[in-house]
């Protein structure tokens, strides 16, 4: 997505407290985990867990999030798209008119290290279901990045890179989504399900013609640890993306340029933002194999806004990577 609408990762609330914004009928509590960077929301019940970022989900947008567990055993873990009769009672989902679900188990099964499964209902009609053994989850890849691109009827659903599903009619062509769902049917202590760094956004991103036309693309796709100029493994498909651009158009050249947030000193914003366009340069040659000569970088720490930078959603809009023609 082109525009970040929803950004959670539980540090304006309090540790042992459940989040503001959230909806539920059962309990869980944002936690800190040693060894692991942020903050989670441990799902501590078997119970349905709503974030109440918008009750309009449109035609395109993509959601994203971080799946930890605190054991590598067993599943009853899901994420679902729906379109709720009443958005003020998430505990009736299952009944509502349109919906894909996403069950995501971390059991050993088959040499695999988990499975997923899918489920939907349209027009108040359950209609297919399927299931794929998969890599979801291991002491080496904990926590997991789950990423979901909805686009009209067709849902794709991503562990890191690998694309486990892509499913296109997946939604009714009128389905009106208003909600995501979290659903815990196991939550025992040899479980743990946690949730964590949240983002919603909404729009079609069209790097072809954005750079050819208005001679900028802006992204948000390319993620980076905290406080860092590591880029992060879920950031491949937008690399690729610009990639392909940039192959297509052999005659083309860049600049990539960095921008952050306020959070922080702004002499460590402007050289963390130098950093990551290097970052990204270095990736796409390495990567991709796209001439280093084709690109310049440079960074804007976080002089150049284009959001507030009072809000969760704000910062991560101000967090991003433009590529300008030259």
């Amino acid at each position: 997505g082109e525009k970040v609408i929803g950004f959670e990762d539980f540090s304006t609330g309090s540790i042992g407290d459940f989040p503001a914004g959230w909806n539920t009928n059962g309990a869980a509590e944002i936690v800190t985990i040693e060894g692991k960077p942020g903050r989670w929301l441990w799902l501590t019940k078997p119970s349905v867990f709503m974030p109440e970022f918008t009750d309009k989900y449109p035609e395109d947008f993509t959601f994203e999030f971080d799946l930890l567990h605190g054991k590598i055993n067993g599943g009853g873990m899901s994420v679902a798209l729906v379109q709720l009769d009443n958005i003020s009672q998430p505990q009736h989902w299952t009944l509502g008119a349109n919906s894909i679900k996403f069950q995501l188990n971390n059991a050993n099964n088959g040499g695999k290290t988990g499975d997923s499964k899918y489920e939907i209902r349209k027009n108040s009609v359950s209609e297919s279901a399927n299931a794929v053994q998969t890599d979801l989850l291991s002491d080496a890849h904990n926590p997991v990045h789950i990423s979901i691109w909805r686009q009209k009827e067709r849902v794709r659903l991503y562990v890191n890179q690998e694309k486990v599903w892509d499913i296109p009619k997946a939604l009714a062509r009128e389905a009106k989504l208003n909600s995501i769902i979290f659903y815990v049917t196991y939550a025992e202590a040899t479980v743990q399900h946690y949730i964590g760094n949240l983002r919603l956004a909404i729009g079609a991103p069209d790097t072809r013609n954005k750079l050819l036309t208005q001679n900028k693309w802006v992204t948000h796709g390319i993620l980076f640890d905290v406080n860092s100029a590591n880029i992060k493994p879920e950031s491949y498909g937008t690399l690729k993306e610009i990639a392909n651009v940039l192959k297509e158009n052999a005659d083309m050249k860049v600049k990539i340029v960095g921008h952050t947030d306020s959070d922080g000193v702004d002499a460590a914003n402007l050289d963390l933002s130098k950093r990551r366009s290097a970052s990204v340069k270095a990736a796409l040659a390495k990567e991709f194999s796209i001439d280093e000569n084709r690109m310049e970088t440079d960074g804007k720490g976080e002089s150049q806004p284009v959001d507030k930078n009072d809000s969760p959603a704000g910062k991560a809009n101000n967090r991003r990577v433009e590529f300008i023609k030259i």
